[in-house]
């Protein structure tokens, strides 16, 4: 399986589906089903039943995954690419658009 581009707390813009050019942070990364969740984007409603945690229940919003081919990362305010290098011999993403090392 090839590297994931995408990690937990990227800023990361959706590119396809309903809610194309909305930005957000990932929140969480499933690298098995190639799926990210991010930060106010592909909301659903869920109805939840009263619980310790919830205790009046309802209908609740939250957000759902979406693949990750659907978003690009966030570069100095533009959606950029993101291929690997190596530095000092230590693999680093860099930001294929400028060329600069994101970490």
């Amino acid at each position: 399986m090839s590297t994931f581009k995408i990690k937990k707390g990227d800023t990361v813009k959706v590119i396809a589906g309903k809610d194309k050019d909305k930005e957000g942070k990932v929140l969480s990364v499933d690298r098995k089903k190639n799926r990210v969740l991010v930060e106010g984007v592909n909301k659903i409603t869920k109805h939840e039943k009263p619980s310790a945690a919830n205790q009046n229940g309802g209908i609740v919003q939250k957000e759902a995954p979406i693949d990750a081919s659907n978003v690009m990362y966030v570069h100095k305010g533009k959606a950029t690419r993101i291929g690997f290098k190596f530095e000092n011999d230590k693999k680093v993403r860099y930001a294929k658009s400028t060329g600069d090392i994101i970490d």
